[in-house]
């Protein structure tokens, strides 16, 4: 499972995605703050990562499930990165507010290690004949936020 955000994963504390801590934020009315880039191929927030919907990986566990018999790991991904500024945008067009983004350096005990681009090979999974297509950021950002996040009962 490459970078899940989706219901459900309120429990989590600091582990839960980062859409879920961008809402948080915004809410307690703090400023949204993303790593600065240390490495002049990407901008600040610029560093890519494989978001994917919590919804398209049951999707995808229940399709392993219907096929029966099959061996292996299989990446659960979009096979599209996505940068933290696409996220964090998404996450204030999804509350109906303006960007507002501050970047903070990487610390330095994690910055040596710090990756800058993940993306799952999704080449494995579709020759088995997984074709269905995954929600876009945007969308999923915005189901996940509306219908989620900000509802009275999130556990819906």
């Amino acid at each position: 499972f490459f970078n899940v955000y989706g219901p459900n994963e309120y429990h989590k504390g600091n582990m839960r995605s980062v859409v879920c801590q961008i809402v948080d934020t915004v809410r307690r009315g703090d400023t949204v703050r993303l790593f600065k880039s240390h490495n002049p191929s990407y901008p600040d927030g610029g560093q890519l990562r494989d978001f994917i919907y919590v919804k398209d990986c049951a999707d995808i566990i229940l399709w392993l499930l219907s096929r029966g018999e099959y061996q292996g790991v299989y990446n659960a991904g979009t096979g599209k990165a996505r940068s933290f500024a696409d996220l964090a945008h998404a996450v204030f067009a999804a509350m109906g507010l303006p960007p507002s983004i501050e970047y903070t350096d990487t610390p330095e005990e994690i910055r040596a290690a710090y990756q800058y681009f993940t993306q799952a090979d999704m080449r494995r999974l579709r020759a088995l004949g997984y074709d269905r297509p995954f929600t876009e950021l945007e969308d999923g950002i915005s189901d996940y936020v509306k219908n989620y996040l900000l509802a009275p009962d999130p556990y819906v």
